[in-house]
């Protein structure tokens, strides 16, 4: 029968103690000294900060823009702002590669043609309607491309070798991040 199953015996002098432990613990961590305290506060930020580091190194923050029919990007923390071509004055004797300058921020901005630069076929002046400003080792210069696609996080299993030329990556999706630096170097940027 159900009822003359065997019966544990239950030990109340054990679990008064603990019960009388878990108290204690419960006070005790409710009382910490302020160094304690400043300890245990550290541990947290600690353990949060490393994990917020390691999803940043899982992916790669971009933004993501169209030149001559093709996909590109840049990091994002190397992006200062993002604005309209308009106002892009010529500037005579310029190499080939270079459209122009802006005025942005009280600052006088360098416009690459990027299509220039890699080799792409591209259409005239108005097809470049946007340029994404980026700042590298304390030099900033402006980058024409077509369209802004936006932010992207790239998970960094997806990057690839990319083919030879100024880029860090390649995406499965056919996304060629852009390697500023190497496009900063004006012997690299008169190649294309």
């Amino acid at each position: 029968m159900a009822g003359e199953e065997s019966r544990e015996t239950i030990d109340y002098t054990a679990l008064r103690r603990k019960l009388d432990e878990a108290q204690a613990v419960l006070e005790g961590a409710q009382v910490l000294g302020p160094e304690r305290r400043r300890e245990v506060l550290a541990e947290r930020a600690r353990v949060l900060a490393e994990s917020r580091q390691e999803e940043r190194r899982e992916t790669v923050s971009v933004l993501s823009f169209r030149v001559g029919g093709e996909r590109y990007a840049v990091p994002i923390d190397a992006v200062d702002h993002v604005l309209e071509s308009r106002g892009l004055c010529p500037l005579p004797g310029a190499p080939r590669y270079v459209l122009g300058a802006l005025l942005s921020r009280s600052r006088v901005v360098p416009v690459l043609d990027l299509r220039q630069v890699l080799g792409l076929q591209g259409g005239g002046m108005s097809d470049l309607g946007r340029v994404v400003v980026v700042e590298v080792a304390e030099e900033i210069f402006g980058l024409a491309v077509e369209e802004v696609d936006g932010r992207q996080e790239l998970p960094r299993v997806d990057l690839s070798q990319p083919p030879p030329g100024p880029f860090t990556f390649l995406t499965r999706g056919r996304l060629m991040v852009l390697d500023l630096v190497q496009l900063s170097d004006p012997a690299v940027a008169g190649r294309g």
